[in-house]
């Protein structure tokens, strides 16, 4: 079967929610019986997002082969439970370097390279997806309608549709706001979105209206008139209490049923969708509140998207609603800790690279490891546990990573010496997923139930195993480790409450019905400890 595909476009203002809305789609498309793949095309110059500030563009998701990407690629894993990989990301600079060097290369030989239809040819080369076991490819375009960046993007998307006739689809999401002093909801930027995207060649099958209130039909229609769109493919989303009731609500309104009469597939009868369904029942009833601090940097709720994600669904699971509490480390010293983790009944130990805001992770991680309180590191998080007991147990008192401290006497954690003579930012990182074998008897092998897991790494300091045997005779026992290189993957202390570092992501494979075990028993641990 050719695969059909579905252009999600946004305009208005950003932030609306392409993201939730494409997955979504995929969602309802997997639970009619289609296997479908999300991709999204950022039109960012940017490579990749690997280098982007967190301040900047939320948290880099980091794919099964490695791939760094935008955040909204954990929205369609933790809906779709689909693992995407480097196809599933690409972004204008991907885009034009590889032109570039085609160029370089001689590939044209010798023609004119331009926009249209160079960069075109390759946009839609890489929208065009050619696994004949998918039925759906669906492709968000990041940016909103009007922009200078999205251009290239939105003419491949107008030659595509006259390429695939009825084998294409355009959802087109825009928001209607609501002006307070006039009482009114005002549809004319929708209007005006709509009328930008006809002027680029394009006119959207199904219109998807953000808002904050309701809107009635009549209003639907107004929208359905003036755009020229069916009244049945506009759908109105909502703000709802959580992003996982937005399925639910396009399933309600006949997201899914648009789409497939737009394309000529036979609709058949609505998809119960019951563990979806069922994990929604179980979010309603978590009532009793777990309070957990984020030990991070970055006062940003995007920055740590997937760990708060994870820690909401893995809440959800232990029956509890987990409220996350951002606290700076740079702003936590001996003096003040006990005040800044009060009340809490647990605490991550946030991930993240460079010097800024190590020292108060350091006084956090004493804390809680001297006070019995749950404690989850990961990646530079574990990092600094390890630094915090070489100092704290071990005596190592100028212990630090050599990332922090080049030159520092004990460098528990440090480049392997096959990395020492590499240059180039990424050049020297471990990313994308790494096998790991778990200690049997170990809290963690518990905690999975099994000995051989896999997880996403990104990060370029190793735990350094010349210290190993002086750390386990002193507690902390590395219990997981790199079958390959022999690498310290996990630690963790035995005789505290909860107190385990990996080095690797787990968040990024916790999912809406597969939260994640470490996950689950972490807050399993905090809420016992929050009675």
């Amino acid at each position: 079967m050719t695969p059909k595909y579905i252009f999600v476009t946004g305009g208005v203002v950003s932030s609306l929610g392409k993201g939730i809305i494409s997955a979504s789609i995929g969602k309802l498309l997997q639970a009619r019986g289609f296997k479908v793949t999300i991709q999204k095309f950022d039109p960012y110059i940017n490579i990749d997002p690997g280098t982007l500030n967190p301040y900047e563009h939320g948290e880099c998701y980091v794919t099964v082969d490695g791939m760094e990407t935008d955040l909204d690629l954990g929205h369609y894993e933790r809906f779709t439970d689909i693992q995407t990989t480097r196809h599933n990301s690409v972004t204008t600079g991907r885009i034009y370097k590889t032109v570039i060097d085609r160029e370089r290369h001689g590939d044209y030989l010798g023609k004119t390279i331009q926009v249209v239809p160079h960069i075109t040819d390759e946009i839609k080369r890489r929208m065009l997806r050619e696994e004949q076991t998918l039925d759906f490819v669906i492709t968000e375009v990041g940016g909103t309608i009007g922009d200078i960046e999205s251009a290239p993007f939105m003419e491949a998307i107008r030659q595509l549709r006259w390429q695939l006739g009825r084998n294409a689809v355009c959802v087109h999401l825009t928001y209607v706001p609501y002006l307070k002093a006039a009482d009114e909801l005002k549809t004319k930027p929708t209007q005006h979105s709509v009328k930008e995207l006809q002027s680029m060649g394009i006119q959207p099958d199904i219109l998807v209206l953000r808002t904050e209130r309701h809107l009635d039909d009549s209003l639907r229609m107004k929208v359905a008139s003036f755009c020229n769109v069916d009244l049945e493919c506009v759908v109105q989303s909502e703000d709802l209490p959580s992003i996982y009731e937005v399925p639910v609500n396009m399933q309600r309104q006949g997201l899914d049923a648009a789409i497939l009469r737009k394309i000529g597939i036979p609709i058949g009868e609505t998809p119960a969708m019951k563990p979806w369904h069922d994990f929604l029942d179980k979010q309603h009833r978590a009532t009793r509140e777990v309070h957990v601090a984020l030990v991070g940097k970055y006062d940003l709720q995007d920055a740590y998207k997937s760990i708060r994600e994870s820690l909401n669904l893995a809440g959800i699971y232990c029956g509890v609603k987990v409220k996350a509490h951002f606290v700076g480390s740079e702003d936590i010293t001996p003096d003040n800790v006990e005040e800044k983790l009060s009340g809490m009944a647990g605490a991550i130990i946030c991930p993240g690279f460079g010097q800024r805001g190590t020292e108060g992770k350091i006084t956090a991680i004493q804390h809680t490891r001297t006070h019995n309180i749950p404690t989850f590191g990961i990646c530079l998080g574990m990092q600094m546990m390890v630094i915090e007991f070489a100092r704290h147990v071990l005596g190592h008192t100028d212990a630090n990573s050599t990332e922090m401290t080049p030159d520092t006497q004990h460098p528990v954690i440090d480049l392997m010496e096959e990395q020492k003579t590499i240059t180039g930012m990424g050049g020297t990182m471990r990313l994308g997923a790494y096998p790991c074998q778990l200690r049997e008897g170990s809290k963690t092998h518990t905690i999975y139930g099994k000995s051989s897991i896999q997880e996403r790494h990104r990060h370029r300091y190793e735990f350094n195993n010349r210290y190993l045997t002086d750390f386990e005779q002193h507690g902390m026992q590395c219990v997981g480790t790199n079958p390959d290189s022999h690498l310290v993957e996990v630690v963790e202390l035995p005789d505290h409450p909860w107190f385990i570092g990996t080095q690797f992501h787990p968040e990024y494979a916790s999912t809406v019905l597969h939260p994640h075990p470490l996950f689950m028993d972490f807050i399993k641990a905090c809420a016992s400890c929050s009675h």
